[in-house]
This record gives structure tokens, sequence and C-alpha cells, in this order.
């Protein structure tokens, strides 16, 4: 295979990133005419249709496959203009995913010093924010470099390591138990009482409620908060029972305004870094931009999850 156009990959890269002609241009800076010739050129010279031109447009399997392509090179470039000293390109940026819950508590001080450095290297970072279920997804089809997943197995040419675990323990207010659950949550009143849950992606409250009272598949009555710091929020306002990472609740816990619901039980996810594998200089000092993205994840969850 003839070395592929780096213009059309970049193209590729913007149109999964903005699912449309006009805005893929727009962060090119180029005309919507140019990069559909760009693609054009891209595709003929794969002979593959490398995307559906519908509304939102997505990439075909081929697309998803030298989407995975585009990004590395990107990746790789940027490593590149860092070791240059050169600004990089306001459209090229290291996309990872991560989960909500993370992302609300260890993820950013863990960061912090890679993106506080960037500023001045002007590299561009994406966190892609999904349930840990399903980060791995992102990973898979290219949209992404590198994710915090619950999976463990890792996808050919990328590379896994252990990050540690959250754990995850049933939350309420005094005054929600005072009024609605006076004798406590027990087997006889779960389905009545409310339950908090992130989004229907969110199975916690239903693995809680499993592992306390020995019901396979509780049917529970859900409120549905897709924030980490509004769910948080909702449960500090008495909205129901919450089942959140004991790291972010911690302070609440400590102070009195959250109270812990058979604190002898949890449920603990384990959490992995998965990252694709980049041919870095053996030269470069802590390895690629990715390589050090991974690292600095490993040690935020070191010091945060133990």
């Amino acid at each position: 295979m003839k070395d592929l156009d780096s213009a059309g990959l970049d193209c590729l890269a913007a149109l999964a990133d903005e699912r449309s002609f006009e805005r893929a241009a727009q962060r090119l800076a180029v005309t919507q005419s140019a990069v559909s010739q760009r693609l054009r050129n891209l595709e003929a010279q794969l002979g593959q249709l490398l995307v559906v031109r519908s509304r939102p447009l997505r990439l075909t399997e081929p697309g998803k496959v030298l989407l995975r392509y585009a990004r590395q090179m990107q990746a790789l470039r940027t490593d590149l203009a860092r070791e240059l000293g050169v600004r990089t390109t306001r459209s090229e940026r290291i996309a990872i995913a991560v989960n909500a819950d993370s992302l609300a508590t260890w993820v950013p001080p863990a960061l912090d010093p890679l993106v506080q450095a960037g500023l001045n290297e002007g590299f561009g970072l994406e966190l892609v924010v999904d349930d840990q279920d399903f980060t791995h997804e992102w990973l898979r089809q290219g949209e992404v470099l590198g994710c915090v997943t619950t999976v463990r197995q890792a996808l050919r040419g990328c590379s896994v390591q252990p990050l540690g675990v959250m754990r995850y323990v049933a939350v309420a207010s005094p005054a929600f138990l005072r009024e609605h659950l006076p004798q406590g949550l027990n087997a006889a009143n779960f389905t009545a009482a409310p339950f908090l849950v992130f989004n229907r992606k969110d199975d916690s409250q239903v693995q809680w409620v499993s592992k306390a009272f020995g019901v396979r598949a509780p049917r529970l009555q859900e409120r549905y908060v897709p924030s980490s710091e509004a769910y948080v929020r909702a449960v500090l306002m008495g909205w129901g029972v919450g089942v959140a990472p004991e790291l972010q609740l911690r302070p609440l816990i400590s102070s009195g305004e959250l109270v812990v619901l058979r604190p002898e039980l949890s449920i603990d996810v384990t959490l992995f870094w998965h990252q694709w594998r980049l041919e870095a200089d053996p030269s470069a000092a802590g390895g690629t931009l990715l390589d050090q993205i991974g690292q600095a994840l490993a040690a935020g969850a070191k010091a945060a999850l133990g």
C-alpha cells in the first residue's frame, strides 16, 4: 500500500470528530469542497468507502480501521512538534476516554501537570466521557488513543495496565432517611425507595441491591441524574438513595451530610488503562505524550485509589 496522504487522514479524523463536512472544514480552516476532495482521494487510493454521507455522517468499518491509524499519526506528529519546540496546530489533539466518576475525582489532578505544560507547548487534549464498561469501544473504533475502562484484555496493538479499584457505597441524606426510611433500607422496602441512577448504562444500584438483599435483577424506582457532581447534589437534597464513589463522597460522609447504608457493603470496580502502542523515538525522555498521559494516570490512580 502506498503512503497515505496525511491531509486526507486529517480530514478523516476531523469528519469523525465533527460528523459533518461543514464543521470539519471549519476545524481544518479549508473549504468544504477541499474536505470532500481529500476524502475522495483517500477513498480512491484505498479503493474503499470510508464515510457514509448521512446526517450525521458515520464511518464505515474500513473508515474506523483507518481512523485508528490517523489518530496515531497525529499523536506522533504532536510528539515530534514537542521535541522540536514547535507549537502544534489547533486541530491536533490527544483524545482519551474516561468514565464520569473518575473525571469527577482523580483524573484532573493526575493530568494537571501535563496539561499545564501543554499550555506552553500547544498540544490539545480531549476527554471523552462514557461509562467505564463502554469506554473501551471508543478505543476499538479509533475514536480515542487511550481509555480508562473495566476491560482487562488488551486489544491487538494496545497495551494495558491496572489502575486500581474504585469503591462504590450507598448513601442517603439524614433528612431523607428520617422521612422515607426511618427503619433503614431493607429487603421489605427497597422497591419503594427511589434510587438515583447516572444513566441507562449505570447498573451500580442494581448491583448493590442484589448484593445487599440477595435479589436477582431487582426492579427499582429510578431517578436519572446524568452528571457526577449533580448526582451527589441530588443525594444531598434528598432525591433518593445514591450509589457513588466513596472517594467522591468521603468529605460529605465525614461531615455527616450523608449517611452510608450498610457500611460493610460496597461495589468494587477495578479500572485499567489501555492505549495504542506508538513507535516513539527511543531517545525521547518519558516516551510519547500518550505514554506520559498513561504514566500520569497510573500515578494519580495509585495515589487516589490505593
